[in-house]
């Protein structure tokens, strides 16, 4: 099985993120206001104030003639990065959220070196808080609001330069987690990615698959494996979608790529990368899209899979846990009936269990071929869990590739109505494709990154998937 082989030849597109600069604090201005903390840049350097005030000054000032006012962080260079003076500390690291709640965020990091009086953790060029530890929680936030925090260690001689960013969503906000059926096709960061918010008023989609996380070096995740968490075009991406109404779903794994699944070395320590994201963006779900032979075919990382993901659900239980991996027209092959059967027999407590009916090498009918694998999937569910058709049903999902698969089998707009009715009708718990980017037309165009390969409208697999409430 070989399905989202598009990957490979793809990933080579992925963006790189820029490096966010350091020395973008406000001009400093006469009369202005500033609240202890506030920076501002003068003259090629940036400083911060020592106390509230409100600027007014005479002839030949600057804030360096008025040191009790303002403190000389360094001058800018041409990057747009402070260089502190000597003396101050370190940066810190590690920047990274610890937990999440409807109106807070905890917030930890590494240590500077150097002498450390304490560290100020900013939102912007605003200080939200100011401790010793290396631990910080931020309170009061809106339920449902998105905050991009830094944090600098300060002492006498001044404030150090600004850790990496973090960017994280406070839980309880308006966009309801999935309930019934989830409609999330799938979208990624190359291949002529749209602006989701474009997508979703010309279709009324909602919710979007995002894909891949991966291992950006060992345990630790990142977006196709070199972009990181927050501070990028993903985060934006989440911004984005949340701000047109609907939310996100991580994908890690697919098919090719260095994954975690194999990279972290036992079920704790997937959880805890899983945990890392979760707790970046505030999920609501996460798929495991599970292929090829150094993840599904591959005893060890599968089992670890599926128990990282009972670790995640025991520690998250309102998180919908999703599993993705291929299929047979008759149904899901020996892997995936060993996946069922572990979770299954260590009570894994898997959410959504979904195929991706193509890639079949063969199949002229690709509906027939879609319910005909669908059954084939309600009936190993029903033999290891023990539950009848409507309950399995409930825990199925459909995830298709639109217009032609990588072997040139062609799922219509025809077929997919059909497909969004039998999964309609049938109360299937997600439906799905692959993927937005691909949602436009190109007769003939082949199998690529950016258009179906068939004649269509724009968007009209996401029009119908939208329509999906399982």
């Amino acid at each position: 099985m070989t399905a989202l082989a598009l990957v490979p030849a793809m990933q080579a597109q992925a963006a790189t993120s820029a490096v966010q600069a350091t020395c973008t604090a406000p001009a400093w201005a006469e009369g202005n206001t500033y609240s202890v903390g506030a920076q501002v840049t003068y003259q090629g350097h940036t400083y911060q104030a020592l106390q509230a005030h409100t600027a007014h000054v005479g002839a030949g000032w600057t804030p360096s003639t008025t040191p009790s006012l303002w403190k000389d962080l360094g001058a800018c260079d041409g990057g747009g990065t402070t260089t502190p003076p000597p003396g101050v500390p370190g940066a810190p690291s590690n920047l990274r959220v610890t937990a999440t709640a409807n109106t807070s965020f905890t917030l930890a990091w590494n240590a500077s070196s150097g002498t450390v009086t304490g560290y100020r953790v900013y939102e912007g060029t605003t200080v939200r808080s100011t401790g010793t530890g290396t631990t910080a929680t931020v309170s009061g936030l809106a339920a449902g609001s998105t905050h991009t925090y830094t944090v600098k260690a300060y002492n006498a001689q001044g404030e150090s330069a600004a850790s990496n960013s973090v960017t994280a969503t406070t839980t309880g906000g308006t966009n309801p987690p999935p309930g019934g059926g989830i409609a999330a096709p799938y979208l990624y960061q190359w291949g002529d990615a749209p602006n989701p918010q474009t997508v979703q008023a010309a279709t009324g989609i909602k919710w979007f698959t995002l894909a891949f996380v991966l291992s950006g070096g060992g345990c630790t995740p990142a977006w196709d494996g070199n972009r990181p968490l927050t501070g990028g075009i993903d985060a934006t991406v989440i911004n984005q979608v949340r701000a047109g109404g609907g939310d996100v779903i991580p994908s890690f794994g697919g098919y090719s790529g260095n994954k975690l699944g194999p990279n972290c070395s036992t079920p704790q320590a997937l959880a805890n990368a899983y945990q890392t994201v979760i707790n970046a963006y505030g999920l609501k779900a996460i798929d495991i899209d599970i292929e090829n032979t150094d993840e599904f075919e591959n005893d060890t990382v599968r089992n670890r899979i599926v128990d990282a993901l009972k670790i995640v659900k025991q520690n998250n239980p309102n998180l919908k846990t999703i599993i993705t991996f291929g299929t047979a027209t008759t149904g899901p092959g020996y892997y995936a009936q060993q996946l069922i059967n572990r979770a299954a027999s260590t009570g894994a407590n898997i959410d959504v269990f979904t195929i991706m009916p193509f890639d079949f090498g063969g199949g002229a009918n690709m509906y027939n071929s879609t319910v005909s694998a669908s059954e084939g999937l309600k009936a190993q569910l029903k033999s290891a869990f023990g539950w009848n058709d409507a309950t399995a049903y409930q825990h199925m999902g459909i995830s298709g590739m639109n217009g032609l698969s990588d072997q040139q089998e062609l799922t219509s707009v025809a077929y997919w109505q059909q497909i969004r009715d039998y999964a309609q009708n049938n109360h299937l718990a997600r439906l799905a494709f692959w993927s937005v980017n691909r949602d436009k037309p190109c007769p003939g165009g082949g199998v690529v990154s950016n258009c179906s390969g068939i004649a269509q409208n724009n968007w009209q697999f996401t029009q119908i998937t939208a329509t999906f409430t399982g």
